[in-house]
Parts: C-alpha cells; sequence; structure tokens
C-alpha cells in the first residue's frame, strides 16, 4: 500500500474567474489573480492499493457516492494512465470550514488531492505539473498548488506564483453567513450564465482588462488600487450570473457589502469580495484588522469570521 498526506489552502480570486472556454480541458475563459488563504485547511490522505476494488472517497467522515465523486475519480485515472498504475486508491479528505459552500473547497480539495496522488504513487511531478492535474478537475485547484499571489492565464495547463505571501500586506475576512452548501454548484452556474446571461459578452471583454490592472497593482504594493479593482471584479461577475438568474446571495452578504461601504465612508479602506457563494470575503490591511473584525461581526447573519491571510501552497505533510 503506497500512501501521501497532502494539505492544502482554498484561494479568493481578487480578478475573478468565471465561465469556460468551449471544448474539452477545463480551460477558464477570462484570465484571474488569487490569493491562498492561510486560516482555512484541506487535509487529503490518498492510498493506492492493490487489494482494493473501485476507487473510494470520504469526504468529512462520509462516504462520497460515485455519482459524486467523478471529477475526483477522474483525476486518479490521470495519474493512473501517466504513471501506468494498476492500483486503485482510497481518498479520505476533511476541511476546517464548510465544503461546496463558496469557500473554494474544491480548490484546496484537489489542489491537495493531486499532490498526494502523485507522491503516493511515488512520482516527484513538479508544481506546474501538478496545478495542471489539478485544474483539469477544478480550475481554482490549479492556483492553490502555489502559495501568495497566484495567476492562471487563459489557455495556460498551470498557474503560476506572482507575487510571495509577504508582497502585500493583508488580512482577508472571511465572513461566514451559512454552514450549509450552496444550491447552485459553480460549474453549472457558470454555464447558464455563459448561456443566458445578457452580461456575458460584456464580462468576457472586461475581465480580461480588470485582471491587468489589478495584477499591475499588486505587483505596486497598492493596497486601495487592489482592494477597489477586487470589488469591481466580484459585483461585475455576480451581476452577470444574476442576470441569468444565478444568485448566490442571500440577505447577509448584502448587509455585509452595506458594513463594508460604511467602513469605507467613515475613513477605513476595506474593501469586498464574493466567489460563487453567499460569503463575503473583507480585504483589510493589517493594521485595521481588529476593528474592520469587530465592525463584521455585528452585522446580522454574519455567524462567524475566520481571518486569513496569504499562505503556503499545496505541501506534503508525510509519505510512505
Amino acid at each position: 500500500m503506497l500512501e501521501a498526506i497532502a494539505v492544502a489552502h482554498p484561494n479568493v480570486a481578487l480578478s475573478k474567474y468565471w465561465g469556460k472556454r468551449e471544448g474539452e480541458g477545463n480551460f477558464p475563459a477570462v484570465p484571474s489573480l488569487s490569493v491562498t488563504l492561510e486560516g482555512l485547511t484541506t487535509r487529503t490522505r490518498v492510498r493506492w492499493r492493490r487489494d482494493a476494488g473501485d476507487h473510494r472517497l470520504v469526504l468529512g467522515g462520509r462516504a462520497v457516492e460515485h455519482a459524486q465523486s467523478t471529477r475526483a475519480f477522474a483525476l486518479l485515472e490521470r495519474v493512473r494512465r501517466e504513471l501506468g498504475l494498476s492500483e486503485t486508491a482510497e481518498i479520505e479528505s476533511d476541511n476546517d470550514f464548510p465544503t461546496a459552500s463558496g469557500l473554494a473547497s474544491s480548490a484546496s480539495g484537489f489542489a491537495a488531492m493531486a499532490l498526494a496522488a502523485v507522491r503516493a504513487a511515488g512520482a516527484d511531478w513538479d508544481a506546474a505539473r501538478v496545478s495542471d492535474l489539478a485544474r483539469q478537475a477544478s480550475a481554482s485547484a490549479a492556483r492553490s498548488v502555489y502559495g501568495g499571489f497566484v495567476e492562471l492565464e487563459v489557455g495556460a495547463t498551470s498557474a503560476r506564483p506572482v507575487a510571495a505571501a509577504a508582497h502585500l500586506p493583508l488580512v482577508v475576512l472571511v465572513c461566514v453567513t451559512t454552514e450549509g452548501p450552496k444550491a447552485i454548484g459553480s460549474t453549472e452556474g457558470m454555464r447558464v450564465t455563459m448561456e443566458k446571461s445578457p452580461y456575458a459578452r460584456a464580462w468576457l471583454e472586461h475581465a480580461p482588462r480588470l485582471h491587468v490592472r489589478l495584477r499591475d497593482a499588486l505587483l505596486a504594493g497598492d493596497f486601495m488600487q487592489v482592494g477597489e479593482l477586487a470589488e469591481a471584479s466580484a459585483l461585475a461577475m455576480h451581476a452577470t450570473a444574476i442576470a441569468a438568474g444565478i444568485t448566490y446571495w442571500n440577505g447577509a452578504t448584502l448587509d455585509a457589502l452595506a458594513a463594508v461601504r460604511g467602513l469605507r465612508a467613515a475613513g477605513t479602506p476595506t474593501y469586498a469580495t464574493i466567489d460563487a457563494g453567499p460569503h463575503v470575503k473583507v480585504l483589510a490591511r493589517p493594521g485595521d484588522a481588529a476593528a474592520v473584525r469587530a465592525a463584521m461581526a455585528r452585522v446580522p447573519g454574519v455567524l462567524r469570521i475566520v481571518e486569513a491571510r496569504p499562505g503556503e501552497g499545496a505541501r506534503l505533510e508525510t509519505s510512505s
């Protein structure tokens, strides 16, 4: 039995990826730039076994039905094919944050799974190759293979690091507004948005330009510009989806956005970003984090707040 354990963190996209290119390969339609978040963690164990039948996935202590494991098993089959394995795999994965709720659990999950599956099989693939493997299961997972600030360009097979975690002093306050899964998965939400939204073409044209501006602001170390552009990207993405009938927000999402605007109006440079879910991630400078956290904790419907900072990429915990 060959085994490895990997840990990875979700990432929050500052310039959003929403929409896929036509054809196979799971390539994003627009570029994205994210920050990998220390403070939220996925831990995944992969065992390759000669005496097992089919692949098996246990998530959060519960066996996952085969129909809900398609992407995970496809990742394992790619590893088997590339490395010439005959073994099947058992996967045990746990998150210390809500799963399938808009907190990028698929990003950290598939990044950890890709690394653990390869290392358990005895292969020493570099980060770019692991990122490519993860991307084919979840495009955002390609970014979680790396730490700090990470870019995934259109047509790229893997993500690439843009700046180290310490490059921009930043605290991300994750305002959790529900502990349950979202009703519409990201893949389905993207598909419907691209098919039905009257603003889909405008998004596909606007997002790359916004991405370049945000990357330039990041490299210049301009927190306020990064925050303004990240918030603009999130609002444009969700506006495009809402026009197609895809709504991820709840009442607490709107109240949290109002609180962020209120803090900004009062002189604290604070910005919001929202992935495909109802949770609001608040971008703040480290010196403002305590006051911002206290303000967000008073928002009705905010159940709890997770304080995260730029962190490491996927890495091996133990192997044998």
